[in-house]
Formats: structure tokens, C-alpha cells, sequence
């Protein structure tokens, strides 16, 4: 399955999460779309919520599913924590999530378009993967000739606050991974337990 490029909006509400982060999708309509969105919901079976709860954090980062998937099982790989967190925070130290943490972009979406096109520097050297891994300490730069986007200006502006674990010099416009980030810093509306609970149960 290719990753979703549909409106956000109408998948957030079949959610019931702000894929955008600011949650104008469910302040204005908060029932799923359709005909019956405002009627009674039908009760979801155990693997309905499991898949769900998947279905909430992939479209979150905007992922594939086998992308997801694939990242899930390295997460499994990682000999300390526990597989749903460490899933989380491998999720977190994507290229175009960092971006968006650091408040380069108003949304995750926006944040990957500003990889994809080339805007974006790791360490002084241009990186256009969003899914590219993230070392602590490694510097985020806005490319020298994308300083001027007004795109970038504007989310720079709308920032409200920024993760503990980043660090951000808006007169540079970098910033950088300074720590890896806690469970208790990461979406409090995911149950990543259930997510392990899915995958377990397709192995």
C-alpha cells in the first residue's frame, strides 16, 4: 500500500485524532465522515482497535505501510526498552518529523514536502529522504538559499513551544536532536501496546 495523499481531514475524523496536530479537524466536525458519521458507531472487535490504533500512528508521520512496518520490526531489534517505545521514538528521529519538532513546518505533510525538494541540510550536507535517521547532536539547517521561503518564515512564527529534546536558534534557523525523547513526551492518545499486540498476532 503507497502512502495516503488524500485529505488529512477526513481521515482524522474517521480516527478520532488531529493528524495536523491542531486539531481543527475535530473541533469543527468531531464525528467520522459519511453519511452515518453522526449516527452510532458499531463496536470494533479486539483487532479493529489494534488496527486502528496502527492506522492512528501511521497516517500520523504520513508513512507507507511497509514502511511502517518495516520500521516496527527494526524497533524490534533494539536490545533495551520495550518494542512499542522503541518504536515510537524511532518514528520521532525521522528527517521530516525532526523538522517539524523543530518547527521549520506547521505540519508533518509540509515538513516532508521541505525534504523532498531540498531544503533541508544534516550536518552542512543536503538530505532529501524524509525517513533519513537522525543522530543525536547532529544540526538541521534550512539550506542558504531557502532562508527567504515565507512558507518557513510563517511556521517559524506560529511556533508556540518546542519538545525538550530539541534545541532550535531561530536567527540561524537550526536546530538539532539533543537527547532521545521519553514515552511520556510522545502522543499520550496512542496506545503503542496494541500496535505491538497487532504485529504479533500477523507473525
Amino acid at each position: 500500500m503507497s502512502r495516503y495523499t488524500g485529505p488529512s481531514w477526513r481521515i482524522s475524523r474517521r480516527l478520532g485524532i488531529s493528524l495536523s496536530g491542531t486539531g481543527k479537524e475535530l473541533a469543527r466536525r468531531p464525528y467520522a465522515p459519511g453519511d452515518h458519521g453522526q449516527g452510532r458507531r458499531q463496536k470494533l472487535s479486539e483487532y479493529g482497535v489494534q488496527l486502528r490504533e496502527k492506522q492512528k500512528l501511521r497516517f500520523m508521520y504520513g508513512m507507507s505501510e511497509r514502511q511502517f512496518a518495516n520500521l516496527f520490526l527494526k524497533a524490534g531489534k533494539v536490545r533495551e526498552g520495550k518494542h512499542g517505545v522503541n518504536f515510537m521514538v524511532l518514528l520521532e528521529k525521522r528527517l521530516d518529523n525532526v523538522v517539524y519538532r523543530l518547527g521549520l513546518a506547521t505540519t508533518r505533510r509540509q515538513a516532508r514536502q521541505l525534504v523532498n525538494h531540498g531544503h533541508i541540510t544534516v550536518d552542512g550536507a543536503r538530505v532529501d529522504i524524509p525517513s533519513y535517521e537522525v543522530k543525536v547532536g547532529q544540526v538541521i539547517s534550512v539550506r542558504e538559499k531557502s532562508k527567504d521561503l515565507q512558507i518557513i518564515k510563517d511556521a517559524v512564527e506560529a511556533v508556540v513551544g518546542r519538545p525538550q529534546y530539541v534545541e532550535f536558534d531561530a536567527d540561524k534557523l537550526e536546530g538539532s536532536l539533543t537527547r532521545l525523547p521519553q514515552r511520556e513526551e510522545l502522543d499520550a492518545d496512542i496506545d503503542e501496546s496494541l500496535i505491538v499486540e497487532f504485529y504479533n498476532k500477523l507473525s
